[in-house]
């Protein structure tokens, strides 16, 4: 991979990490605005009260808002693993896409080069790459149905997924899946399963399937 060139903007809103807590995941996002000057904009405007490690635009260009070792803030209220505060635990990786479409070559090909370097510093292996929609499910849906998570398995940036061989398919037995493999406890059926297709099969409507137990491996 060559390396990146990255410009720096660097935003207000950040903290330090809490209780010690180094990154031990990278949360990937969507803006949704306009383009990504706009989103830079917002992610450094302190009344926004927003942030993100970095932001990569269309064409593939990177820009640094908070140093890796600050807390930005781009997670909000969620959990994985049984986790919370996740600013704390994490690197926040917008895109600038509006969920409606594919992200392009550019833009894939240069968050794969970052998420190499940003693993290999902080150690965080793939299954610490995790979608804004993993950790809030119901509250968050980025990066979306158009996001090519199986690219990033192939390569080694996210988690393969593995299938399961449930006993009984039922809401119960799902559910308790879905926990293992780091969602959050507190969420409703219909929820986790929307969420975790719009991870593995965004395509995929109707009542649950045994295809709907090939989830994220830990």
């Amino acid at each position: 991979m060559a390396p990146l060139e990255i410009a720096s903007h660097p935003s207000p809103n950040c903290g330090a990490r809490r209780d010690g807590l180094a990154p031990a995941l990278v949360v990937l996002h969507y803006t949704a605005m306009q383009n990504a000057e706009a989103a830079i904009a917002r992610l450094c405007d302190p009344d926004a009260e927003v942030s993100a490690h970095y932001l990569i635009s269309v064409t593939g260009g990177v820009t640094q808002m908070v140093s890796e070792d600050k807390r930005a803030w781009h997670a909000g209220a969620g959990a994985w693993h049984g986790q919370d505060d996740i600013n704390s635990r994490s690197i926040g990786i917008e895109l600038d896409n509006s969920g409606t479409h594919p992200f392009p070559e550019p833009q894939m090909a240069a968050l794969e080069t970052l998420l190499a370097g940003i693993m290999a510093r902080w150690n965080i292996p793939a299954n610490g790459v995790i979608g804004h929609s993993d950790m809030a499910p119901g509250r968050k849906i980025d990066p979306g149905p158009h996001f090519d998570w199986a690219r990033l398995a192939r390569q080694g940036f996210a988690a393969r997924p593995s299938a399961q061989s449930p006993e009984t398919i039922d809401e119960h037995s799902f559910t308790a899946c879905a926990h293992a493999a780091g969602y959050p406890q507190d969420t409703p059926f219909e929820t986790l399963l929307a969420t975790t297709r719009l991870r593995t099969a965004p395509w995929r409507r109707g009542p649950l399937t045994l295809a709907d137990y090939t989830l994220p491996s830990n």
